[in-house]
Formats: C-alpha cells, structure tokens, sequence
C-alpha cells in the first residue's frame, strides 16, 4: 500500500518553520540538511548555501517533509492546499489550533460540525494553511 506525505517549500523559513511544528506538533526533526551541505557542489545554487535542501519531521506513523526554494526560483506563495490535523478530544485540537495560530491568521475559528465536536482552519505565521479538527460529535 502507498503511504502519502506532504513537502512544503519555503521561502528562506524553512529551518524555523519545522523547528516551530517539532516543538508545537510533538514530532521529531530528523533531517535538516542545507543546500552548502550537498556532497555534489552543483545542487548548491547561488545564494542557498544556508537555505534548507531537504528536511523531514516525523510525527507518527507520517513524515512531514519541506525545504526552501533557491532564490533563482523566487518567492511562491502556499496556496490549493491544507494541511489536515485531527486529535480524539476537542481540548487537544484547540491546544495545537491555538499554538499554530500565534502570529498567524485565523480563518476559521474553532466550532462544533457535523464531523467534529471541534473544527477550525488558519494560516501560521509560517503561510502554511492548516485544518484542525478533534473529538467525534456524540451520535
């Protein structure tokens, strides 16, 4: 069977931004390597010798991946996406909901759905776009 992960690609922030969901998601940053730190000096493009090539988080059974962009490539926007979270008890989902929203912006708050006792949506101070739900409504 597959297994299907996400990679995110910053914009210069990638080494804060998974030091930032270890801390806040509960994983473990595995990898964290540079484009200065390639063994093969031509996947270093100029002025990314201190921007992230590859790095992963483990939270789970799944694996968070990210690097930076090269400054050749230019700035690009998250966007048609979000990142999925979802906890057995609505305290755990706020916990991590709030966590995530400081210094970003909220676009959803936190309600009761039909799907979860708990939903919200928001973008962290990261740009990533992140959708955290938790609890099962009572049937």
């Amino acid at each position: 069977m597959p297994v299907l992960d996400s990679y995110l690609f910053f914009s210069g922030n990638c080494a804060p931004a998974m030091r930032f969901y270890e801390r806040t998601l509960g994983g473990t940053l595995q990898t964290m390597m540079t484009y200065g730190q390639s063994p093969d000096p031509d996947h270093c493009p100029a002025g990314s010798a201190d921007l992230v090539m590859h790095a992963s988080l483990k939270l789970g059974d799944r694996t968070l991946m990210a690097s930076d962009v090269p400054p050749s490539m230019g700035p690009k926007p998250m966007a048609g996406f979000s990142l999925s979270l979802a906890y057995g008890t609505p305290e755990e989902a706020r916990r991590i909901f709030d966590a995530l929203a400081q210094g970003g912006s909220v676009t959803m708050p936190m309600t009761k759905t039909f799907w979860a006792e708990t939903f919200g949506m928001l973008v962290d101070p990261f740009g990533t776009p992140w959708m955290v739900s938790g609890g099962m409504p009572a049937a």
